[in-house]
């Protein structure tokens, strides 16, 4: 099963980042979470370390622009296929590092993929 990180993950029930760890398990999609806050949500458990993740296909970013920066290296290491740039998280300084490394942009909102069955 292709394995997807919600990268920005939040504890809060009310961020887009904790509702689509919950959308994305309703769906069967096997899910791991980052975040700066430890903690559950809809069973996966969100992880503040990167040891912690392999095998990741799809990244789904919740991180603005801004913050994004010090996490380039490490979201390029995880050589996932594919990174999800959410409403807010546009970078095209980051498209650029990540197609350079053949890691796929899409500019799209992942409870929309999820909703329209486009994930």
């Amino acid at each position: 099963m292709k394995t997807t990180l919600v990268f920005g993950a939040s504890l809060n029930p009310n961020r887009y980042s904790n509702l689509a760890i919950t959308k994305l398990r309703a769906k069967q999609i096997e899910t791991r979470a980052f975040g700066l806050k430890v903690g559950d949500v809809s069973g996966v458990q969100i992880s503040s370390s990167f040891e912690d993740f392999q095998n990741i296909h799809t990244i789904t970013l919740y991180l603005n622009e801004k913050r994004q920066k010090e996490y380039y290296e490490q979201i390029i290491q995880l050589k996932p296929k594919r990174v999800i740039f959410n409403p807010g998280t546009e970078n095209p300084e980051f498209y650029k590092l990540l197609r350079n490394n053949e890691i796929r942009v899409e500019v799209a909102c992942t409870l929309v993929l999820l909703a329209t069955d486009q994930y």
